[in-house]
């Protein structure tokens, strides 16, 4: 049950759902599913948007894909950036709202089939994230619909407007790596705000509370470090695998080594 788990456990469960979301082999996402805890697995998949949806005796998790650069829909999705009015409140990115909207009929079956005898919960990377906040918001406003637990996301881009943001119930763990470059699109100046409360992972991949002095120094030390590895940090820092190997180190109480 994953009501039963701390945070950082959670938060690591999720994670790891949200990159196993980007794999298309049924078999081994079974696989790794069952090894989570999770008895079966639903992979929804219209016009090139993607979701899984995993389930067992207490639970059900949808946790949509991210963008993949080879895909054309999810490139197109990114691209939308126009806000149009969401179906709950408020105005929310187009293409993050097109990939709902399609997806949304088969998702929507599920959770009214499990509505009282599961808990929901959702997450995803990078678009997939925006995906899953737009769905939870979705869900938490139709009183047919089962209990949103918690929503919990990886790198996830800039939504909706604040009048959506405000009026989302449903409690949002955003995780920013460093310098990943996703979380900070589309631009504020066209009114998108983020949702959720922060967990901020530094230039080492430890969780910090960081003034904002602090995190201007600590996005100049990780672009640094970028460069004497040979990579650009904005876009190393989005790496899924990155958010899942720092969280299993802040999982197991410990912290990775600073130098």
């Amino acid at each position: 049950m994953i009501n039963e788990l701390d945070f950082a456990s959670r938060s690591l469960l999720f994670a790891k759902l949200a990159k196993i979301a980007y794999d298309d082999n049924q078999e081994t996402v079974t696989k790794e599913a069952n090894e989570l805890g999770f008895t079966t697995v639903e992979f929804y998949n219209v016009d090139g948007a993607q979701a899984y949806r995993f389930m067992n005796n207490t639970d059900i998790v949808i946790a949509c894909r991210g963008t993949q650069p080879t895909q054309w829909n999810d490139l197109k999705a990114d691209l939308r950036a126009a806000p149009v009015r969401s179906e709950t409140f408020g105005r929310v990115h187009r293409g993050f709202k097109r990939e709902v909207d399609d997806l949304w009929p088969l998702v929507k079956e599920d959770l009214y089939e499990v509505s009282k005898t599961r808990n929901a919960w959702f997450t995803g990377h990078s678009l997939g994230a925006a995906m899953a906040t737009i769905m939870a918001s979705r869900c938490e406003d139709d009183p047919i619909m089962p209990t949103v637990e918690e929503l919990y996301t990886y790198g996830s881009p800039r939504v909706g407007w604040r009048k959506f943001v405000n009026n989302l119930a449903v409690r949002h763990h955003r995780w920013v790596n460093n310098n990943d470059i996703v979380t900070q699109v589309p631009p504020s100046f066209l009114g998108y705000i983020h949702d959720g409360e922060e967990h901020y992972l530094n230039s080492f991949g430890n969780v910090r509370t960081h003034t904002v002095w602090q995190r201007f120094k600590d996005r100049i030390r990780g672009m640094i470090m970028g460069i004497k590895k040979g990579s650009i940090d904005n876009f190393s820092d989005h790496s899924m695998d990155n958010y899942v190997a720092y969280l299993e180190t802040y999982a197991k109480g410990m912290e990775n080594i600073q130098y």
